[in-house]
């Protein structure tokens, strides 16, 4: 039979267990911990947003990349340096754009001007549909054009010498210019062109090391092979699934903008040449950009006809390309292994165009794809890829 422990024993046994049950026991996540995660949350996105003039440049870059990387290697299978490939694919690019803008730039120009008035003729049209009297606005603007053509039949009138004594001083209101308006809101002719540099310069460094930057990851990852291996097997597969996307992208957005403008050509729409660009361009944006092109196209086809009816046949037939493009072409091209649960992109699209403005519209599904291919690999980020997933 075992001997019982002495009492001093027996109070030391009783007094260690609490503490050991209180140290093999799970600790609950603290209040201080997730504050600090949701500082460290809020310090990244703020983060990112000061510094957009530099983030944005670089995943621009860093994504035409992708997307010329194939060109680019077809390129030097030809026995072409690969320098000297990606400059002449850089300035074709940039010269046909260049060719494009300067060919569009009067029709372009001219859908701009007509703006401020597209607006008050809608807004006459709103105002008549729902009834309601001419604004006050109106009014003092019709009672000033009445009261400057008194003035002018008065001063006919008068003698030619009264005429003289009084100086004729007459006001010229500005008039609005929308492009003014948009030029004050941007950046700057001189910030643009820089950025525009950076994306370009970004764009032709990647191109021109090739896998060598990959490389150079591959040795961050970690001395362990498993570590490398994995980095290997994430970065090969974003570079896959980025490639498909943006290739994906530009195919079924020219292939948009060609469709648009002979619809628009069929309906006899102003424009229709520009409008076709916007809807390619829209196109880039997951979602949002169809959206907004068949809202803008209804618009123009109403302020241009004036009938509801031809309002919608357009912005119809606009909605129903960018949804054959999107429902049957592009998951079709695409593929099952990168698509995207339709819900996260949308808000990660609307997310990323809080964060970045117009940039982060274009950029915020491929930095989706990217996080999912990551989340994929990492065994604790396993559940974020299955929400990211179709």
């Amino acid at each position: 039979m075992q001997a019982p422990l002495p009492i001093a024993a027996q109070d030391d046994a009783a007094q260690a267990a609490p503490d050991f049950e209180r140290r093999s026991a799970p600790r609950p996540v603290g209040v201080r911990s997730a504050s600090l995660a949701v500082i460290a949350v809020l310090a990244g996105i703020y983060s990112l947003h000061w510094a957009a003039a530099v983030v944005v440049p670089v995943l621009l870059g860093l994504m035409c990349s992708y997307a010329l990387t194939p060109l680019v290697n077809g390129l030097q299978a030809w026995h072409i340096p690969r320098a000297l490939g990606a400059a002449m694919l850089l300035l074709a690019i940039t010269g046909g754009a260049g060719s494009a803008g300067y060919a569009l730039g009067d029709d372009a120009a001219a859908l701009i001007d007509s703006l401020p008035e597209a607006a008050q003729k809608l807004q006459r049209s709103m105002r008549s549909a729902r009834g309601e009297p001419e604004g006050p606005i109106a009014k003092v603007q019709r009672a000033a054009a009445k009261l400057e053509q008194a003035a002018a039949a008065t001063t006919a009138a008068a003698p030619p010498a009264a005429r003289q004594d009084v100086p004729r001083v007459q006001l010229d209101a500005p008039r609005f210019s929308i492009k003014a308006y948009l030029w004050d809101g941007t950046l700057g002719l001189v910030e643009m062109a820089g950025q525009a540099l950076v994306v370009l310069f970004v764009t032709f460094f990647l191109l021109v090391s090739g896998d060598g930057f990959r490389r150079k990851l591959v040795k961050l990852a970690g001395p362990k092979l498993s570590q490398r291996r994995i980095t290997v097997q994430a970065l090969d597969e974003i570079n896959t699934q980025v490639q498909r996307y943006l290739q994906v992208q530009v195919v079924t957005s020219v292939l948009v903008g060609v469709l648009t403008w002979l619809s628009l050509l069929g309906f006899g729409l102003e424009h229709a040449a520009v409008w076709g660009i916007v809807a390619a361009l829209l196109n880039l944006i997951p979602y949002v950009g169809a959206m907004a092109t068949a809202g803008a196209l209804a618009l123009a086809g109403f302020l241009q006809f004036g009938t509801p009816g031809m309002a919608l046949a357009i912005g119809g037939v606009s909605l129903a390309i960018n949804t054959l493009e999107g429902n049957l072409l592009t998951p079709w091209l695409t593929g099952r292994a990168a698509r995207m649960n339709p819900l996260v992109i949308f808000v990660g699209v609307v997310a990323f165009g809080w964060l970045w403005g117009l940039w982060g519209l274009l950029l915020g599904a491929p930095l989706l794809m990217a996080a999912k291919v990551v989340c994929d690999r990492v065994d604790s980020l396993k559940p974020i890829g299955e929400l990211l997933g179709a």
